[in-house]
């Protein structure tokens, strides 16, 4: 099967850019839930692939955070074309640190299993589930240090692009394609990336910034 896209390049961001965007984003986390939740939308976007309607219908019970290897469960009726899936999240330690992070915050906001991972943080509407809108807003906000040149052509689409972009030069295209939920290996080969495989332990696939 032959694909008649591109992805453009100039909309991917960058190793610098996701650090820059993190960096500002824990430092705003400190302060308020809206920015926590806007960190947690830029990870499940930029770091792991997640499409906006995936995000916006998960539940708490998705979030497989006590395994061996933790990872995010889309369930078919989320999935685009009911494609179920596994996204890991032993790929990157700070991705799974912040998830866990979240999903402990929810719980102590009173949320069950079955309630929204994301959430309206609105006296008046908390615990009800954020629209597309709300979480392509929040996206573009979480980006902001970039500037705004930067963001105005930026969409949370871009964020699933860049995992995947990234994810290429240190995993293999299957399990590439896997985690994105592409329908086949000819999606995932379009971003033309060289990619080397990796033991199964928790890494640090995100943390660019991190010395060595």
């Amino acid at each position: 099967m032959r694909n008649n896209w591109t992805v453009d390049s100039s909309k991917i961001l960058t190793e610098t850019e996701i650090v820059e965007v993190l960096a500002d984003l824990k430092r705003r986390a400190r302060r308020s839930a809206n920015s926590r939740m806007n960190l947690i939308i830029f990870r499940l976007a930029t770091c792991c692939g997640l499409r906006v309607s995936e995000m916006i219908n998960l539940r708490l019970s998705d979030m497989r955070l006590g395994v061996k290897r933790p990872h995010i469960k889309i369930r078919a009726a989320i999935a685009k074309c009911h494609r179920a899936r596994r996204v890991p999240l032993w790929w990157d330690q700070g991705t799974l640190d912040d998830l866990v992070s979240w999903r402990d915050e929810r719980i102590k906001q009173g949320a069950a299993v079955g309630d929204p991972f994301l959430c309206s943080m609105a006296r008046s509407s908390f615990g009800r589930p954020i629209d597309r809108q709300n979480a392509r807003k929040r996206y573009i906000v979480s980006c902001r240090v970039l500037g705004p040149e930067r963001t105005a052509d930026l969409t949370i689409h871009d964020g699933r692009h860049s995992f995947v972009s990234h994810a290429l030069k240190h995993r293999t295209l299957a399990e590439v394609r896997d985690a994105a939920g592409h329908a086949n290996i000819a999606t995932t080969s379009i971003y033309a990336h060289i990619a080397t495989d990796e033991d199964g332990e928790i890494g640090d696939l995100f943390a660019f910034g991190k010395a060595v």
